[in-house]
């Protein structure tokens, strides 16, 4: 039987209303386990509640934190567990995804919409499924929801209340959890490179900018002024920038040429973006911005945090963001 590391992280699934408030992470990893008796036939188990946050207030410190927990634990256990907050689950998701490297046993981070505490839950069923993942050969880190394994770095919340409120994005799903198997697709086998090791440095300077139509371009002035050294800048349709009455890719191209490194990406959460289609698309590229693809906004966010966590060399950070490290994203031919 395999033996699984839990780690409680808070969130919702150990949350309750207690004093009159609103719901706070108050149960610990053993009330959690406790409230799944059958995860007894599945593995045995180890807890600990690391931190007890709402995924709200879960920053790039608290990743930092369940990585290094995570890698000093997982030589000792056949495979690891999270319980977490679904508000950002995705982004620590992406984060432990670039920063634990290649894995060879999984790392399953879960959550719930419903407290454990309530009668009719989600949670349950999640960490139930969390766990029959963890006890399988896959490696990697995953996001297990309403029967779903996705990939973490392909993960994206796309619904508040709903228990399918995780989607795999761009990216087949690993698999579905069935009552007493797992149904795997076939996924391609990717080319990842060599040298994938352990590295949790990150930067926290990166913005996003949502264009919206009217957007003047002193906007980059201000982030520049705020010291940001990395930007997303989600454009229209395919990643289109405005240049007419409203020019913001001369803005983009001043930013470049200061050694700040800004990526372009769609709006749109499907299919992704391509630069090289509109004339809108093509000019912002000539100026030195980097493409993304398919990437979700969850991944292109930490990933951007991860690499300026390992350089400031623009064509360096170009070079990282365009190598694929944990099937993060599909590069056209």
């Amino acid at each position: 039987m395999k033996n699984i590391l839990f780690i409680n992280t808070g969130g919702t699934i150990s949350s309750s209303g207690e004093q009159g408030g609103g719901l706070t992470p108050t149960q610990s990893a053993e009330h959690i386990v406790a409230a799944v008796p059958e995860l007894k036939d599945i593995c045995t188990i180890e807890a600990m509640t690391l931190m007890s946050v709402d995924s709200t207030n879960i920053q790039p410190e608290e990743w930092v934190t369940i990585a290094q927990t995570v890698h000093e634990h997982l030589p000792h256990y056949d495979g690891i567990v999270i319980a977490h907050g679904t508000d950002t689950m995705a982004y620590t998701a992406s984060a432990l995804s670039f920063m634990l490297g290649a894995l060879d046993k999984p790392v399953v981070i879960t959550g719930s919409q419903v407290s454990v505490l309530a009668e009719h839950s989600d949670s349950r069923i999640n960490i139930k499924d969390a766990f029959r993942t963890a006890a399988t050969a896959l490696s990697g880190v995953f996001v297990v929801f309403n029967g779903k394994i996705i990939n973490g770095a392909r993960a994206s919340k796309v619904r508040t209340k709903s228990y399918n409120a995780f989607e795999s994005i761009n990216h087949p799903y690993i698999g579905y959890l069935e009552e007493d198997t797992i149904v795997y697709n076939e996924i391609p086998e990717s080319i990842r490179p060599t040298g994938h090791v352990y590295n949790d440095h990150y930067s926290p300077n990166v913005f996003l900018i949502k264009l919206i139509p009217g957007m003047q371009p002193d906007i980059f002035d201000a982030v520049k002024a705020l010291g940001y050294k990395g930007i997303i800048v989600e454009g229209f349709g395919m990643g289109g920038v405005p240049f007419k009455e409203i020019n913001l890719i001369d803005k983009i191209e001043e930013l470049v040429k200061s050694g700040i490194s800004i990526v372009v990406t769609t709006q749109c959460l499907y299919e992704g973006g391509d630069l090289t289609i509109y004339e809108v698309g093509q000019k912002v590229l000539e100026k030195g911005v980097i493409p993304c693809y398919d990437m979700t906004t969850e991944a292109l966010t930490t990933k951007m945090m991860w690499v300026l966590g390992q350089t400031n060399t623009p064509a360096e950070v170009e070079r990282m963001m365009a190598t694929n490290y944990v099937d993060e994203i599909t590069i056209p031919q």
